[in-house]
């Protein structure tokens, strides 16, 4: 039986051949940041997911955080949901770049919700909460949430959390005593899914950790077992995690290792002092995503306890690649670094390694910046034969959208709340699942800051900021060392058009860069 919500008809049945779903974004993880990616870091329980479901190894983000989650909510390019940028407001007349999604987008909570699943979300919100635009407005029933990241306990000043609309305060008897982010998104996470059981409809969960996003912050002794284990450095690192790559199976040999970046300080010029704080930095960077790990784990188990992990497809993303900021240097500021009370970021040498085997990192649309991890989960509808294998078809974020609305047997709609709706720029993974062919039918496009790209089939074109278009054959130079632009002009001459098409349409604007230290493309191209 069907009946209408809002504009669009909706299955009342909750029987179980619809299946649960847990969407799970981290942030600022790269590409190589898991262990079934190629790293050294113990991450079992991811590790244990992908073993038993699929790997895709072309996953894209939109190389940063508010975008991608605006286009991972909304299913169409952040651009069109008003988070051009990230959250500053540029007025009426820069629509694309509002800070906040705006009203002619739906959500996948709202989605679901309206097709009789229990929806939830906990963690980094990041789409204009200030301005707004909150989780239980935007079709989530049950929420915890923080406006941004910045914070992982509860002692740090950034550490703002709203309950289903109130803001808690500091010692709330609603959270435990000296929480820990991470754990405390997955343990609020079971507590609304047994409000889904209780109600007896399946639950779709929007969990988005802001681990392993600066300040970088973990438990003390979980960072003493990581300290040492990184003092060969960056570059052997790097080399390191390509070998793991290629002995997985997750690349393709033609897929070379990138240049290292030329303007990455030399590991062995190092001082013996700064060699031991650049470890310490990984040490810290790697315990946050070991505990991200550990506490997916206590989420499945969860999920086990409850006899629902079978049915319920968990898909594991990030946000976008390695980060490198603030540069070489890196921030190492604190009393006692990776503690509550102080600042560290990760720094570019660190994410060379984050980023194996590409170049280019967070912000930026070469595939270091935009190529995420992405593990399918889903006993009950991923047959045997498919569990531990790579998916090579190419997907990005905007396709979340579609896979739910395919997953949840319901219908994106064209209008809502009154407000017209642009049509989905994703398409449905969900024939991924079983072998099939994605139906993907248009290109997938890219811009931040002026970086840009179009991929269309194996052909991608590429421009960081105001360099000149590079073309690259993905599937036999996944790595981006042979630019074809030159031996291919009627394709790159095609694709530019489709590009500056898209532009228009997403209302897209130039973007003035006032920061130097990124990849610079020219030095490491020198270095080819």
């Amino acid at each position: 039986m069907l009946f209408a919500i809002g504009i669009f008809p909706i299955e009342t049945t909750i029987a179980q051949d619809r299946p649960n779903v847990i969407v799970i974004l981290a942030d600022d993880l790269g590409f190589a940041d898991l262990g079934c990616y190629g790293s050294e870091i113990p991450t079992p329980n991811l590790d244990a997911l992908a073993k038993k479901g699929i790997r895709f190894t072309n996953f894209y983000n939109t190389a940063r955080c508010c975008p991608s989650r605006a286009a991972l909510l909304t299913g169409i390019y952040p651009h069109q949901a008003g988070v051009g940028h990230m959250m500053e407001d540029k007025g009426p007349e820069h629509p694309a770049y509002r800070g906040r999604l705006n009203n002619n987008t739906v959500t996948i909570g709202e989605v679901m919700k309206n097709a009789g699943y229990f929806t939830a979300m906990a963690g980094k919100w990041h789409v204009g909460l200030q301005q707004g635009v909150v989780p239980w407005k935007r079709g989530f029933d049950r929420s915890l949430c923080a406006p941004a990241g910045g914070f992982y306990y509860g002692d740090h000043p950034n550490a703002k959390l709203f309950y289903n609309g109130i803001l808690l305060a500091k010692r709330s008897s609603l959270l435990p005593k000296d929480w820990y982010s991470t754990d405390l998104w997955s343990q609020y996470s079971l507590k609304f899914i047994d409000g889904a059981l209780q109600e007896k409809k399946p639950f779709m969960l929007y969990l988005a950790y802001n681990a392993p996003h600066f300040p970088l912050q973990a438990p003390l002794d979980e960072i003493e077992k990581f300290k040492k284990k990184y003092m060969e450095g960056w570059k052997k690192l790097r080399e390191q995690r390509y070998k793991k790559q290629l002995k997985l199976g997750l690349l393709d040999p033609s897929a070379k290792l990138t240049p290292f970046n030329p303007n990455v300080p030399d590991w062995d010029q190092l001082s013996q002092q700064d060699k031991e704080k650049f470890d310490h930095i990984m040490a810290i960077y790697a315990a946050v995503v070991s505990h991200m790990d550990k506490s997916i784990g206590d989420l499945v188990a969860g999920l086990k306890k409850r006899k629902v992990f079978d049915n319920t497809v968990i898909l594991f993303v990030s946000d976008n690649g390695g980060n490198a900021e603030p540069g070489p240097e890196a921030k190492y500021d604190g009393a006692i670094p990776g503690s509550s009370q102080s600042s560290v970021f990760l720094g570019q040498g660190w994410a060379e390694a984050c980023c194996t085997p590409f170049w280019g990192y967070k912000h930026q649309t070469h595939e270091g910046g935009i190529s995420s991890p992405c593990i399918i989960s889903w006993p009950a509808g991923i047959p045997a034969s498919k569990n531990g294998t790579f998916e090579r078809q190419p997907a990005h974020i905007t396709d979340i959208m579609a896979t739910l609305v395919d997953l949840g047997k319901t219908q994106y709609p064209s209008t809502f709340g009154g407000n017209s709706i642009p049509p989905l720029e994703g398409t449905s993974i969900v024939p991924a699942f079983t072998g099939g062919k994605i139906k993907r039918t248009n290109p997938i496009f890219w811009e931040h800051e002026g970086n840009k790209a179009i991929l269309d089939g194996k052909w991608k074109l590429v421009a960081e900021h105001t360099e000149q278009w590079q073309l690259y054959d993905i599937e036999n130079d996944r790595s981006e060392l042979h630019d074809l632009s030159a031996e291919q002009p009627e394709i790159t001459g095609r694709l530019k058009s489709e590009y500056e098409s898209w532009y228009q349409k997403v209302q897209a604007e130039p973007f003035k860069r006032t920061f130097k230290w990124f990849y610079n493309y020219k030095d490491a191209k020198a270095a080819l």
